[in-house]
């Protein structure tokens, strides 16, 4: 669908604009910054890109975030799974619904509980599960929310079409 150097460059303008948007638009809760924006990235990479380079968009931003102090180490695991889970399933049946569900399932479940043990070491807190899985299903559903909304509305446009669905007849290169 596109060149190696047009997924590049998409990968870095998704990342960039997502870096940017997480100094003001998250969500604290509890030790957790719910980052809905992050969310929406990552299904739109997926969809877009592929796994490859949603894991790495996902890996870009939380480690930028992190060194920005707009992140926490929770931001990796959680992302990247999603990113994954999402660019998987999207590829494996191309609809829109089993990508944002790929990244309410990898973020919201598995990413939390890969952060368990992080969160037990750096916190001390046994509990820390039960704080981290509402918070990563908040933000990881609001995001799917805002990509499916999002993606339904570029996917009514002809021209835009074609980027989605590499055999449609209005697929265009650019």
């Amino acid at each position: 669908m596109f060149s190696p150097i047009k997924k590049m460059t998409l990968t870095a303008m998704i990342t960039a604009i997502t870096t940017l948007t997480s100094s003001f638009l998250f969500i604290p809760v509890g030790f957790v910054k719910a980052f809905p924006i992050q969310h929406l990235a990552n299904i739109l990479t997926a969809v877009l890109l592929g796994p490859a380079y949603a894991v790495t968009q996902a890996f870009l931003v939380s480690l930028i975030r992190n060194i920005s102090g707009t992140g926490s180490i929770f931001a990796f695991p959680g992302s990247m799974f999603g990113a994954l889970l999402a660019a998987f399933l999207y590829r494996r049946t191309q609809r829109l619904t089993f990508a944002c569900i790929g990244e309410v399932t990898g973020t919201g479940i598995l990413g939390s509980l890969a952060c368990y043990p992080i969160a037990a070491l750096l916190l001390g807190e046994k509990a820390t599960l039960f704080g981290m899985l509402p918070a990563f299903l908040l933000s990881s559903f609001s995001g799917a929310i805002f990509a499916f909304i999002l993606l339904k509305i570029l996917l009514k446009n002809d021209y835009m079409k074609g980027f989605f669905h590499e055999k449609s007849t209005n697929h265009r290169r650019l």
